[in-house]
C-alpha cells in the first residue's frame, strides 16, 4: 500500500511541470528592438564623445566637457525612448546601453585627446 501511495506520489511530482510555450514572434521582435537600440547607442556614443572632445580641443577645463559627457550619457534612456519607443526592455538592458554610451564615448574622447597630445 505504501509502495503504490509513493508512486503515485511520483507521478504527480514529474507530471506537475511542464515547458511553457515559445513564442517565437515575439523573442524575434525584442531582440530586434534591442539590437536597433544597441546601434543608436553605439552611434550615441561616437557623437557624445567626438561633442566631448571638441569641448575639451576648444580649451575648456577636462571635468567641464567630462560632466558634459555624463549629462549626454544620462540623457540616453530618453533619446532611445523617443527614436524607439518600447515597454519591453527590463532595467539590465537600460543599464546596458548607458555603459555602452558611457563607455564608448569615454574611449572615443580618451583616443581623441591622445592622438591631438601626440600632434603637438
Amino acid at each position: 500500500m505504501a509502495k503504490k501511495a509513493k508512486r503515485k506520489l511520483e507521478e504527480e511530482e514529474e507530471a506537475a511541470f511542464e515547458f511553457p510555450v515559445f513564442d517565437d514572434v515575439a523573442f524575434v521582435k525584442k531582440e530586434f528592438a534591442l539590437t536597433t537600440a544597441l546601434t543608436i547607442a553605439g552611434l550615441w556614443a561616437v557623437m557624445v564623445g567626438l561633442l566631448v572632445w571638441a569641448i575639451a580641443a576648444a580649451s575648456a577645463p577636462w571635468y567641464a566637457s567630462f560632466g558634459f559627457g555624463i549629462l549626454l550619457t544620462a540623457a540616453t534612456p530618453v533619446l532611445i525612448g523617443r527614436l524607439r519607443p518600447t515597454s519591453q526592455f527590463t532595467k539590465g538592458d537600460w543599464l546596458g546601453l548607458i555603459f555602452l554610451v558611457f563607455f564608448g564615448f569615454l574611449a572615443i574622447w580618451l583616443l581623441l585627446v591622445d592622438l591631438g597630445a601626440r600632434s603637438l
